[in-house]
């Protein structure tokens, strides 16, 4: 696996915000003390976001450049409004620094994202090829072809995506060698965050569900639960000293 020479391995960065109204997310992107663009510094391979808005239409930015490096980036996380936001900024292990290798991806008009390592991608492939998901993988990375084994198990249980992220992560934890599965996938209405092995890092605003160091945490968010207009958010490393941005929506 590469490292950054200091014996830490880097892994990409997630973000995830879910609202019951239209919100930026511009203190975790960009203002806060060791905001995502402040962390691209050190994952700098590549910036994407994705926003569901109030039409229920997913909007995908992406540049293969650090977060601090793009301007259109640092526009977009001022001015971009949702009721859901992914964001990612990539330490490149599977795949060179391009767009098409660029998180999040859309799939059936899902927004996904993910950081760790999953090899034995001829395996997958195959798996793909017989679940007739192949052509949904554009580019070179584990993610997206984890991705496309997700959008294919969901569809295979009748577009449940809860049942297809547990079918999904279950197959590759039997087959293929993993070294972290930390996903979030989001629809217009709906929020999942998976995280496999449990023991990898997250920050989230309540606590996640208590599961064995073996077993994927998952934490699904809802429109209807947040209709309070409460805010949910999730990142894999901490951006402040504040759990939540400081004042309200």
């Amino acid at each position: 696996m590469r490292t950054d020479g200091s014996g830490f391995d880097p892994m990409c960065r997630l973000f995830a915000l879910h609202a019951g109204h239209p919100v930026t997310a511009t203190f975790w992107l960009l203002d806060a003390p060791d905001s995502l663009t402040a962390q691209s510094r050190r994952n700098p391979d590549g910036t994407g976001l994705g926003v569901f808005g109030t039409d229920g239409d997913p909007v995908i930015r992406k540049q293969p450049i650090a977060a601090w490096r793009d301007l259109a980036f640092a526009t977009e996380a001022r001015e971009m409004s949702g009721t859901t936001f992914i964001a990612h900024v990539r330490y490149a292990t599977t795949g060179p620094a391009e767009e098409t290798n660029t998180h999040p991806f859309l799939q059936n008009g899902r927004i996904f994202a993910h950081n760790g390592v999953v090899e034995g991608l001829e395996v997958l492939d195959a798996r793909l090829a017989g679940l007739g998901a192949a052509e949904l993988v554009r580019g070179d990375t584990d993610s997206e072809r984890v991705f496309a084994l997700i959008t294919a198990s969901i569809r295979s249980h009748g577009e449940d995506v809860g049942m297809g992220l547990v079918e999904a992560l279950h197959w590759l934890r039997e087959n293929v060698p993993i070294y972290a599965v930390n996903v979030l996938l989001a629809t217009a209405t709906d929020l999942w965050a998976l995280r496999y092995p449990a023991r990898t890092s997250s920050t989230c605003s309540t606590a996640p569900p208590t599961v064995t160091a073996n077993s994927p945490c998952t934490v699904h968010e809802s429109r209807q639960a947040v209709h309070t207009c409460t805010t949910r958010r999730l990142l894999s490393s901490p951006v402040s000293r504040w759990t939540t941005e400081p004042g309200n929506y």
